[in-house]
């Protein structure tokens, strides 16, 4: 099995935090976070409901203006957004959607082969209402990818999807970030989501960092592998939950 050849250390971290803060009113959602991803590192961060995930999210992003806070935060110039909901705008076909605010004469055909690696190739032409769920995210992924970040915000991109369109879209998702190398900070609330795509996983609870975890394994990763068990043991753990066992693979490492 081919395996992970890690972050780029010659390049700068695609996201440094140092001391982050950010609070609306009198509460304060995020504590002091200090986190550095490398550059090519695909990074995927859990926690409860109201842990501060996309309220850090937000802030990496650049869509939290006015929300009072303080620290450093530095993220390269390419950053691309990609969300739950595929944002794709009704009134423009799918081509369109995913060229919409490039310049230059390639944009097009920029937008034709993301297309295409996405599997939407013949699909430039639809509209979005004409795609299926799985297809719109591949879509939004193609809108992502066409601008070659360096820093790819994932927030629970597959959380709408069923059960089956989402392993495609794993799958996908991972063989994507192979090809492209961008760092990828996967929001989920999904453990397995987490351990089965990411090489390294964050727990954040009550706005700050609690849990900091290597993932080393080979991919493609099974689920029913007793490693990954043991990784998904320790985060569910660190959430609050008692993991109940799952039937294992004899062969797997």
């Amino acid at each position: 099995m081919a395996t992970h050849p890690g972050p780029l250390t010659a390049a700068p971290p695609a996201i440094r935090t140092s001391r982050l803060v950010r609070r609306f009113g009198e509460r304060e959602v995020l504590r002091e976070i200090d986190l550095t991803v490398g550059a090519g590192e695909f990074t995927a961060l859990l926690g409860r409901s109201g842990s501060g995930k996309s309220t850090l999210l937000r802030a990496l992003s650049g869509l939290d203006h006015g929300v009072r806070g303080s620290g450093e935060l530095a993220v390269p110039e390419r950053v691309s957004l990609s969300f739950q909901d595929s944002r794709l705008l009704p009134w423009l076909r799918v081509l369109d959607n995913v060229v919409l605010g490039l310049g230059g004469r390639r944009a097009e055909d920029r937008g034709r082969e993301a297309l295409a690696e996405v599997g939407l190739a013949g699909r430039e032409r639809s509209w979005p209402h004409e795609l299926s769920g799985g297809e719109q995210q591949r879509a939004a992924l193609a809108r992502a990818l066409v601008r070659e970040p360096e820093l790819l915000l994932a927030d629970e991109p597959f959380g709408a999807l069923d059960a089956l369109t989402r392993i495609k879209m794993h799958g996908l998702l991972r063989e994507l970030y192979e090809r492209h190398r961008p760092a990828v900070l996967l929001v989920t609330h999904d453990v397995d989501e987490a351990v089965e795509l990411a090489d390294r996983v964050l727990v954040l609870e009550e706005g700050r960092i609690a849990v900091d975890l290597a993932v080393d394994l080979p991919t493609p990763r099974s689920r029913r592998a007793p490693r990954f068990q043991e990784y998904r043991d320790r985060l569910l753990t660190a959430l609050g939950v008692h993991p109940e066992p799952v039937p294992s693979e004899k062969n797997d490492a």
